[in-house]
């Protein structure tokens, strides 16, 4: 069924995939799926993502600024680092909902920018941690942030039933029914407000954020038999040590039998999760070609964070500054985007916000660190572009109330700021521990060599990220630009 559906949307975009140079140019509608903890090696299992490759781009070196939850969809709404929001954590004092809100990040967003330009604009699923959906904020009720016309929004979604959903303002209970499930809930009020906001012929913009593959990695129940006797995948670093490993990944054990078959458990259930999540793409993908504007319309898939499962002798979690954890899926098609193209430029979450904007005809705040992504959309190569992300991350995270909080034996660094670039990663860590990987000799970055580097050398990487992790605004391209040689 997947299947049959994947064709007849590549069928569909390959016929209707531009505008004649006649008609009047209208701004085109952006759809953007945001998953949680989604990582890399799940996409094989969602046909219309893959369909989604077919007839977009990918970009293949997408990284996010903290392989976490908060800081990550900090940065994607405001289009900045978390040095420059102050969002670090999924909690007080340095993270969470009440950090964005209490800064006053919220006033500043892709969604205000786009609200400005006249555009429609919806939130559904999950917003940030901390965010409550009957909470008080500001001594007031069922609080709505500012850039928002549709608002459906849970809390603690992350069981997918038994939750409660800030609809506009009013707080509705959904049960542990079939009907119930989140991912699916979130799709039809998706369809309900693309067909409305077709019919009055306005623009509009939505973000739908799933609370899949996050565990307790629960499916929808026609789901919850898929994938028998699925296990993880076995890359070269899964249960290997790393040489010269900083203190905390050094030590660690191997993984026990009990745990990597907890493992395969635990990869079977995020693969049967993100079913619901593929279902919703091709429930959206159908109404809008039977709206008749599914060719002036973006679709954006990503995910806030990665997951590694087993890497690094690392049960399952995040939070680190490998590959695993900091480079997820982006994945986009749309008006003039190049069919099958694989873009392996350095992007980053914080271009998102630019990106849209610039979609959308709206400007652009100098304070914004990221980049616009659209000459790549458009099958250009823009001169001077960065060459190197910025990863920052506070740890170790010892609260017990945080849904991210870290398992045992998952790994959870301490305080550190990553330059990952085109062929190598290098980590300073506050306690004065490094790690150099090179990517070209090393792809699964398991030796640290960066005892073999010599002075010059170390001095360029520490000066290259001082300069990135103080950057910002506009200066922060120029400062992800300069990549220093190994």
């Amino acid at each position: 069924m997947r299947l049959l559906a994947a064709l007849a949307l590549a069928a569909a975009l390959l016929v209707g995939g531009g505008t004649s140079s006649s008609a009047p140019v209208k701004r085109p509608n952006i759809v953007f799926v945001l998953t949680d903890d989604l990582s890399w090696d799940l996409v094989r299992f969602m046909p219309h993502v893959q369909a989604m490759q077919k007839d977009g781009v990918t970009f293949s070196r997408y990284y996010v600024t903290d392989s976490l939850c908060c800081p990550s969809r900090s940065s994607i709404f405001s289009g900045r680092f978390p040095h420059n929001t102050g969002v670090f954590t999924n909690m007080a004092p340095d993270g969470g909902f009440g950090v964005f809100n209490g800064r006053g990040e919220e006033r500043s967003t892709w969604a205000t920018s786009l609200q400005g330009a006249g555009y429609r604009t919806a939130m559904m699923g999950k917003y940030l941690n901390g965010y409550e959906p009957a909470g008080l904020v500001k001594g007031k009720p069922l609080y709505i942030p500012p850039g928002w016309n549709e608002w459906d929004v849970a809390g603690n979604g992350y069981p997918e039933f038994n939750y409660n959903l800030n609809e506009n303002g009013k707080l509705v209970h959904y049960g542990n029914q079939p009907q119930d499930y989140l991912t699916d809930v979130i799709s039809g009020k998706a369809v309900s407000f693309i067909n409305q906001a077709a019919a009055d012929k306005k623009p509009f913009a939505i973000e739908l954020a799933t609370f899949a593959p996050h565990s307790p990695f629960t499916p929808a129940p026609r789901d919850a038999n898929d994938f028998p006797g699925l296990n993880a995948p076995r890359d070269p670093s899964f249960n290997k040590p790393n040489t010269n490993a900083p203190r905390w990944l050094a030590a660690r054990r191997p993984l026990k039998p009990k745990q990597v078959s907890d493992i395969d458990v635990r990869y079977r259930f995020r693969a049967r999760a993100v079913q619901a999540v593929d279902d919703m793409i091709a429930s959206i993908e159908s109404t809008l070609q039977a709206r008749g504007i599914a060719d002036n319309t973006y679709v954006v898939f990503s995910s806030d964070n990665g997951f590694h499962m087993g890497q690094h002798e690392l049960a399952q979690g995040k939070m680190t500054a490998f590959e695993t954890d900091i480079r997820v899926p982006l994945v986009v098609v749309g008006p003039g985007v190049p069919s099958g193209k694989t873009i392996s430029a350095i992007a980053e979450n914080i271009d998102l916000r630019p990106t849209f904007s610039q979609l959308a005809g709206a400007r652009i705040p100098s304070n914004v660190d990221g980049s616009s992504l659209v000459p790549f959309l458009r099958g250009r190569n823009p001169k001077g572009w960065r060459g190197s992300a910025l990863v920052e991350h506070h740890g170790p995270d010892r609260s017990k109330s945080d849904p991210d909080a870290p398992g045992e034996g998952s790994g959870n660094p301490s305080s550190y700021e990553a330059l990952r670039s085109g062929h190598f990663v290098y980590v300073e860590y506050k306690d004065g521990e490094r790690e150099y990987y090179n990517l070209t000799r090393d792809p699964y970055e398991r030796h640290n060599t960066y005892n073999r580097l010599k002075a010059k050398p170390r001095s360029r990487l520490h000066n290259a990220l001082r300069k990135m992790r103080r950057c910002k605004g506009r200066a922060c391209s120029a400062a992800q630009s300069l990549v220093p040689g190994p």
